[in-house]
């Protein structure tokens, strides 16, 4: 069982007792993802589709992120095809203690943990998720992804996860022009996107943090 963790917006989070790290920031979980991950990332592109969108996000953790990425899609009437990857899930029992239905105002959370692994299913309408147990080295699709959520642990917990060839893996499947965006500002992790086919842009961070990043494929 992952530790939980209250953050200062007042939705939930999780601690990694195996890597040491939270899985959000403490400055507020809710904040971060609809910064970063929405607002930066999905929400410009979705907007602007004609068609589907093809979302990849590295580290499925507490659904967060997919939780509004559908909710986003709903909103928009845009269809989003959702793959994420997870080599060490989150139980349905620590998932179902998390309070992202109260942050937001949204139903059905629980929709997300218990799809099936392996397999791609209708969560709405507009929002198809394939989740995969198994590490990112392992991943491969036959898809081009639009956008990129990059949510690893941070390089000091997962420096195989942050280099130039994990970032040139991902840039071979997305399309050019397609977006990554990361909480992560680092220079090792500036230098390993560029060396991977990305060019970078650094963008202000929510609340106290100064900057993330988001990257387009060249």
């Amino acid at each position: 069982m992952e530790r939980f963790i209250i953050t200062e917006d007042g939705s939930h989070s999780l601690f990694s007792a195996q890597f040491k790290q939270q899985y959000h920031s403490l400055q507020g979980a809710l904040n971060e993802s609809e910064h970063i991950y929405i607002n930066l990332g999905l929400r410009p592109v979705l907007e602007n589709a004609s068609g589907p969108v093809h979302v990849f996000e590295m580290g499925f953790g507490t659904g967060l992120n997919a939780f509004l990425a559908w909710k986003l899609a709903d909103s928009l009437q845009k269809q989003v095809f959702y793959n994420s990857v997870e080599a060490y899930p989150v139980s349905p029992l620590e998932a179902s203690q998390l309070n992202y239905e109260e942050a937001t105002g949204e139903t059905g959370f629980m929709q997300l943990h218990n799809a099936p692994w392996g397999k791609e299913t209708a969560i709405s309408p507009f929002f198809h998720l394939q989740k995969e147990i198994t590490a990112l080295q392992d991943f491969t699709s036959e898809r081009f992804f639009d956008v990129v959520f990059y949510d690893a642990f941070d390089p000091r917990a997962q420096p195989e996860l942050w280099t130039a060839e994990i970032f040139t893996k991902i840039a071979a499947q997305t399309r050019r022009g397609g977006v990554l965006v990361t909480y992560s500002s680092k220079g090792i992790v500036k230098r390993a996107l560029t060396a991977g086919g990305f060019k970078v842009e650094r963008h202000k961070g929510p609340g106290r943090k100064t900057h993330v990043l988001k990257a387009i494929r060249i």
